[in-house]
């Protein structure tokens, strides 16, 4: 390299137009008089240099799919307005339950106590509160949901669960839409009762009640006002 090159790589001649011609240089894309102009370029920059160098494999491994597709086929397929108009809707569905995710996480982190006094939400308009006793099994629950900004904040008290296991609290909305509140494991028969709080998206009075699953999402409980 002469000292007037390596004088102007070092000076920036390397521009971001150079840096993107790279790849079209690889594929082989460039005019004919680009590709001349760019390959002068070449001759001073080792940066662009060893980019076409880089891409050279992704050059040949594009060149022998090409050649191995079916006469009549396009190497690449062409995403129909059906195809894509389904793809933003999910993206657009799943941004919705992320929003919907952080929101109830960010609200209120589910609590476990053991013995610890129980706080509920206060009374007033905005609070309700759904009870269950299953005298069978001598379950019995007790939860408060209290109106927030964000939805309910919500407290649960519950004994007497007649299996060990992990168990959610579920809230179901009016709409039949569920979310679930909380996560604890169970110690089964005998074990002390659990205190736990919670938050929910839905407001006080969008939901119609709460259930006690298990893992596999069997109801132990069914909570109404």
């Amino acid at each position: 390299m002469s000292d007037s090159r390596a004088v102007s790589v070092r000076d920036g001649m390397c521009s971001p137009q150079h840096r993107r011609e790279v790849g079209a240089y690889a594929l082989g894309v460039l005019g004919a008089a680009d590709a001349f102009r760019f390959e002068e370029h070449l001759e001073g920059c080792p940066l662009c240099a060893g980019g076409v160098v880089e891409l050279g494999g992704v050059t040949a491994v594009l060149g022998r799919y090409a050649r191995l597709t079916p006469p009549g086929v396009e190497p690449v397929a062409r995403a129909g307005p059906g195809l894509v108009r389904r793809a933003t809707e999910a993206v657009a569905a799943g941004r919705r339950r992320t929003r919907r995710r952080r929101l109830v996480l960010g609200a209120a982190a589910v609590v476990l106590a053991v013995g610890v006094p129980f706080a509920v939400p206060g009374g007033g308009p905005g609070t309700g509160r759904w009870t269950a006793v299953d005298r069978g099994s001598g379950m019995t629950a007790v939860v408060t949901a209290g109106a927030r900004e964000w939805g309910a904040d919500v407290g649960l008290e519950i004994s007497g669960v007649p299996e060990p296991g992990v168990c959610s609290l579920v809230a179901v909305g009016r709409d039949g839409g569920e979310e679930t509140v909380a996560t604890w494991s169970s110690a089964g028969p005998g074990g002390e009762p659990l205190r736990l709080s919670g938050g929910a998206a839905l407001r006080p009075g969008a939901i119609g009640r709460f259930e006690v699953r298990t893992a596999e999402g069997r109801r132990l409980l069914l909570l109404t006002r």
